[in-house]
Formats: structure tokens, C-alpha cells, sequence
């Protein structure tokens, strides 16, 4: 379960959505703040410079009354009329020049107060310059120069009612938006993480928006000179590191992190110190600078696994602007999942001619062409029912398509299914791709990327054993050089159809235990985006016969599972237990990404190791003949048998293929 992004309705306390109708505080609807009486029509501007003059007119009698203790003398009585009217056109020219009539009231910020404050400034300068030069003219009229103290005190109360008038609707709002959240249903105690220019910015949106159900009760920040600060009428309590304690203390339910770009280290951290809390989390993930048109309410996201990744999330571009990729005709099996789905949009966003998609699964075929023709707006997007398996219909549909490129992300790939239908692994992840293999060279297709796993690597499940023949396959046909052919091998895809994250989400959310195999098992895991990038740089960049990505350190996949638990606002093992149910079969502790043989030659470069892969078997058809008669037979031992023998580092379970039923 991820963090929740802000929810666009209130949400009562048990993070249920609220059923009302929102209706926003006076002048929500303008465009430029404000009530009714506010907005930026000529006759609001004119009624606006008018009350700066008359507030200037009754600061100067004000002024006048405390300088002379409230008696002022006979002869400065008779000369505040022919004053206050010098002093009324001075401040709204000056006002005008400075474009104060022009006043977002709910957007203002500091800059507008020194706009404010400047303009007082000049107002008074002109004022008094105006006064020089009727008393240079007419020098008989000395005593119409007012004290000098009037003059400051005039400038000072003057500023202060205009900067009242222009910030009053600003703090109006804020205090009826208060009120009307209230009304609506019960508001999340919150905590911002982060008193910067991004907290402070959200603070400020949190304020002047309904769409939330947020009561923002204070921030924490690891700046020592920002703790016991009030931002925004809120104090800063203290460090990050403190956050539980601020949490306990003040009743806080929900924490919103308001640091862009935080590193995944830290966020960990901070979720290990709020596990017994029962929060709910929010992240602001960019600059609200790059996304000056959203509020950073807006731009608040769900906190996902990917954010917990052990490093920084690798972006690919496809070299030269993705020359080689526009304009081409491209054929993707397996495009229902969500490697092949994510393959296909990204070969669409980067101006594919043609693009067939084929997969089994027709329902998720069928959806994802209906996505892709409404989001592209092409007709360049052809959706096939094929099965792999079934070479007389991916030989038909070659021919007639003619594609320059083929991405095969087709295959079984959940181990424990395997293990107890190891022929079927054969039938998919070998005979077939060897079969798209043939295909494609008499077609005439130029690239083939086959996608793989890490569980390739000193297999032991079936399924990693078969992968890791599918790559020799590979490897065999571009020794031949009439296609260019390689594997991309990478580890697990967070999020994608069947992983552990949806398997996670979906038990939390159902009130169930969470299983984890074993307290100890760790996986390498990427995001689909890097899986995408990295297939078509290795596609389309002739990196080698083999890629691989630095995919940095492998995740405990216990700690993920008590991560996403807290995300959810529970505690692990208190709310959601955590329950080991023991490795199956063929199931590793760890993966890996390269053999020590492939480690030997490998390079690396822009994050993608590029192996230099030893020789195939000279035999290795025969070799797989014999498997597909064996998985013909449904013989299961033979198959395991010629897959140790193909496969030298393949270690099966103890235990052996056992019945699916």
C-alpha cells in the first residue's frame, strides 16, 4: 500500500473518502483572488486607488492628532484640507504607477508587501517634494509645511491600512477555509516535513484550498536554526528525527514530506521511526518551481515502493534523439504485461511507424490497444491474438507485418508455477523463442531483444534454468550476424502484474497477513520505466549481446513488506502481521545479475554492464529437441534432467517437480 497521494474529496479519519458537496470560499472562482468586490474589473481598480487615497487622508488627520496630543493648533487646522487632498492625488499616482489596484488578495506574498511598503515610500517622497514646491512658489504660505514628525507617522499608517485592506481578504479566507473543512467532516491532524521554500509553499496552498482534509498542525526539519520558528502561523517542533514524538504528542495522523527530491535512504529512515505511529504519509517529489501552473497540493504524490529504491532511479534516452527508433515497424510479443505495455508506449511516445502487439491474453491486449489509439491519437497501432508457441500464426503474422524490430517480452515467469509445470516452461521460454528466433531472420528483421531475469543466473527453478537457454539461444543466432540479436537480463519490476508489491497491497488492504517466504530473502528491483529504458537502449544502442543494469543494492524483502504496511497508516506486525511461510521451490535467498564468467569481461558504461557471453553449446538444437520431446511427453524429471546437463549451474529443489494438484 503507497502512501496516498491528497485526496481530491476530505476524508474523515479513517481515510474514508467524505460525501459532500465542496463549495469554495467567496471569490475561489476568481481568477485573481479575491471576493466579488475584488476583482480586476476598472470600476474595482478605481474604487481600490480611491480608498489608498482617502486611507492616506485620514492617516494624515490621525498623524496630525497624535502629534499634537489630540489639540491640534488653529493655524495647521485650517491647512489639513488643501493637505490632505495634495496628499490623496500623491498616494493613488504613486499607488497607480506601482499598479496596486491591480492586487491578487488571495495569491499576495512578501514581494507584494514590499511593493506595498515602496510605494508608501515614493507616495510620501512625492508628497513632500509637491509641498517644497508650492512653499518655493508662494513663500508667504510657511506654516502649510506640516511637521516633519506628521509626515513619518502619516507614511507609517498609511502603509499599514493599505497593506490591511490588500492582506485582509488573504487571512479572511484562510480562516472561512478553516471553518468550511470543519464543516465538512473531521480534518487529519498533519505534520509537514520540511519547513523550506517547498514546506512553506504548501503550508500556504494547504491553507487557501478545500480539496483537502488536512489541519496542519506544525513542521519538522533537520536546520537546527529553523527549530521553535513559526512558518506560517505554525511552529517548527524540532528535527525529522523527532517526528514520533511530535506525533504522539500532538494527536498527528498524517505527515506530509515537503522536501523535494528526498533521498530513498531517508525516507526509510523516517518510516523505520514512524512505524509504531499509524500515519498516513504524502511526498512533494519535485520543485514546485518546475510546476509553477500547480499548486503544491497539486504536485503531492502517493509515497510508492520505488521511492525505498537503494539509489537513484537510472533515466535512459534513446541516443540521437531516438532517430533509429522513428518511422520503423516494430513487433512486441507478451504486449499484455507490463514490460510489453510499458515497451509499447514508449516505442509510441517515440515515433514508431508501426507497431504490432501480440499476447494470449486478449482481454489486457485488447484494453491496452484501446489505450494506446486514444492516447496516441495513431493509426499505426495494431493489436494480434497469437500465441507464441504456435509457430504457423507468428510466421503468418511476420510475414504480412515484415517488422525491422522484435522485442520478445513473452514468457511464463512465475517460478512456483513452474516448478510443477516445468514442460510448459520449455514449450514458452525455449522452443518458442527459438522458433520467433528462426522467424525473424527469414523475415529479414534487423534487431531482436530478448527480455530476461536475473533468476538466469546460477538458476535453480525451472523457470530461471529456461530463461537462461533462451539466452544461449540468443547468443547462438547472432553468432550467424544476419540479425542483430541480445538479451537484456534484469531483476524483479516493482509494481508489475504478479510481483510482490500488488501481491502486498492487496493483502494489506484485505486485512489479511502479509507472507514473506523467509525473513532473509532479498531481490534486486528497478522500475518499469528503467526496465523500458534499458530494453530499447540495449535494443537500439548495440551494446552488446548481453545487458545488464547497476541495479545497486538488493532490497530485504521483510523490510518492503513492514515499509508498505506503515505507508498504509498501519503497524506491522501489530495491525498486520507479517506471517513466513518458508522458500518454495526453487526459490532463492538472493539473486544475481552476471556469472563470475561474465563478470570476468564485463564493462560498463552509462549504468549498463554489457557481458561478453561465452560460446553455446555446439549441439545446443539437438539439445533442445530432446527437451521439447520431454516436455511433449509431460516428462518433468527428463526435463529437469537435460536442463542440468544444458544448464551445468543449475541446482534444482531437493524436493523435485511435485503435481500441481
Amino acid at each position: 500500500m503507497s502512501l496516498e497521494r491528497l485526496p481530491s474529496r476530505p476524508r474523515s479519519r479513517d481515510n474514508h473518502a467524505v460525501d459532500v458537496e465542496v463549495s469554495p470560499p467567496p471569490g475561489a472562482d476568481s481568477p485573481r483572488g479575491g471576493g466579488w468586490w475584488l476583482g480586476n474589473t476598472p470600476g474595482r481598480q478605481a474604487l481600490l486607488l480611491a480608498g489608498d487615497g482617502l486611507i492616506a487622508a485620514v492617516s494624515l488627520l490621525v498623524a496630525m492628532a497624535l502629534r499634537f496630543e489630540g489639540n491640534i493648533p488653529d493655524s495647521y487646522v485650517a491647512t489639513i484640507p488643501p493637505l490632505a487632498l495634495i496628499l490623496f492625488i500623491a498616494r493613488v499616482a504613486t499607488n497607480f504607477g506601482f499598479r496596486l489596484h491591480r492586487w491578487a488578495f488571495r495569491l499576495s506574498g512578501f514581494a507584494d508587501a514590499m511593493r506595498v511598503v515602496s510605494a508608501g515610500l515614493v507616495g510620501s517622497t512625492v508628497f513632500v517634494a509637491a509641498l517644497f514646491f508650492l512653499h518655493a512658489s508662494f513663500p508667504a504660505g510657511k506654516d502649510f509645511m506640516p511637521p516633519r514628525s506628521v509626515v513619518a507617522l502619516e507614511f507609517f499608517l498609511s502603509a499599514t491600512a493599505m497593506g490591511l485592506v490588500r492582506y485582509s481578504p488573504r487571512l479572511a479566507n484562510v480562516l472561512l477555509a478553516d471553518r468550511q473543512r470543519a464543516r465538512l467532516g473531521p480534518t487529519l491532524r498533519t505534520v509537514i516535513v520540511g519547513a523550506g521554500a517547498a514546506g512553506e509553499m504548501l503550508m500556504r496552498d494547504l491553507q487557501r484550498s478545500l480539496k483537502h482534509g488536512y489541519r496542519v498542525v506544525g513542521f519538522v526539519d533537520d536546520d537546527p536554526s529553523k527549530h521553535g520558528m513559526i512558518l506560517g502561523g505554525k511552529p517548527v517542533f524540532g528535527a525529522i528525527d523527532h517526528l514520533p514524538d511530535v506525533a504522539r504528542r500532538h494527536q498527528v495522523e498524517a505527515v506530509l514530506i515537503a522536501i523535494p527530491q528526498l533521498s530513498a535512504a531517508r525516507i526509510r529512515e523516517i518510516l523505520n521511526l514512524c512505524a509504531d505511529c499509524k500515519l498516513r504519509f504524502k511526498i512533494l517529489p519535485v520543485s514546485f518551481i518546475d510546476h509553477q501552473e500547480r499548486g503544491p497540493a497539486a504536485m503531492l504524490t502517493d509515497l510508492a515502493p520505488e521511492d525505498l529504491l537503494p539509489r537513484e532511479p537510472v533515466q535512459f534516452e534513446l541516443e540521437r534523439g531516438g532517430e533509429r527508433v522513428r518511422g520503423r515497424r516494430v513487433l512486441v510479443t507478451g504486449a499484455g504485461g507490463s514490460i510489453g505495455g510499458e515497451l509499447c508506449r514508449q516505442l509510441l511516445a517515440a515515433g514508431v511507424g508501426h507497431l504490432l502487439m501480440t499476447d494470449i491474453n486478449e482481454n489486457e491486449l485488447y484494453l491496452l490497444s484501446l489505450r494506446l489509439r486514444r492516447a496516441s491519437r495513431s493509426s499505426a497501432v495494431s493489436a494480434e491474438v497469437a500465441d507464441i508457441r504456435d509457430e504457423s500464426r507468428m510466421r503468418a503474422l511476420c510475414a504480412a507485418f515484415r517488422p525491422q524490430d522484435v522485442f520478445h517480452a513473452a514468457a511464463h515467469k512465475h517460478v512456483p508455477l513452474m516448478e510443477t509445470a516445468p514442460g510448459e516452461a520449455i514449450k514458452n521460454n525455449v522452443l518458442a523463442t527459438r522458433s520467433l528466433a528462426a522467424i525473424a531472420e527469414d523475415v529479414g528483421v534487423e534487431r531482436f531483444v530478448l527480455i530476461s531475469t536475473d533468476k538466469a543466473v546460477r538458476p535453480t527453478s525451472v523457470m530461471g534454468a529456461s530463461k537462461r537457454v533462451a539466452e544461449m539461444v540468443v547468443r547462438q543466432a547472432a553468432r550467424r550476424k544476419k540479425t542483430r540479436f541480445s538479451a537484456v537480463r534484469f531483476g524483479n519490476v516493482l509494481a508489475s502484474a504478479g510481483s510482490v508489491v500488488p501481491i502486498f497491497r492487496e493483502q494489506i488492504s484485505s486485512g489479511v497477513p502479509v507472507t514473506v517466504t523467509h525473513p532473509d530473502v532479498r531481490r534486486f528491483f528497478m522500475t518499469t520505466g528503467e526496465a523500458v529504458g534499458l530494453v530499447l537502449q540495449a535494443g537500439y544502442g548495440d551494446y552488446g549481446e548481453l545487458c545488464v543494469l547497476d541495479m545497486g543494492e538488493q532490497i530485504r524483502i521483510a523490510d518492503l513488506a513492514r515499509h508498505m504496511i506503515t505507508m498504509a497508516g498501519l503497524v506491522p506486525d501489530v495491525d498486520v502481521p507479517i506471517v513466513y511461510t518458508g522458500l518454495r521451490p526453487g526459490e532463492k535467498l538472493f539473486e544475481e545479475l552476471l556469472t563470475e564468467e561474465e563478470e570476468r569481461t564485463t564493462a560498463v558504461s552509462r549504468k549498463i554492464f554489457t557481458a561478453a557471453c561465452p560460446e553455446p553449446p555446439g549441439d545446443l538444437d539437438r539439445r533442445i529437441d530432446l527437451l521439447g520431446e520431454a516436455a511433449a511427453r509431460e516428462d518433468g524429471a527428463e526435463v529437469i534432467r537435460l536442463l542440468r546437463q544444458l544448464v551445468p549451474s543449475f541446482v534444482p529443489p531437493s524436493a523435485g517437480p511435485t503435481s500441481a494438484w
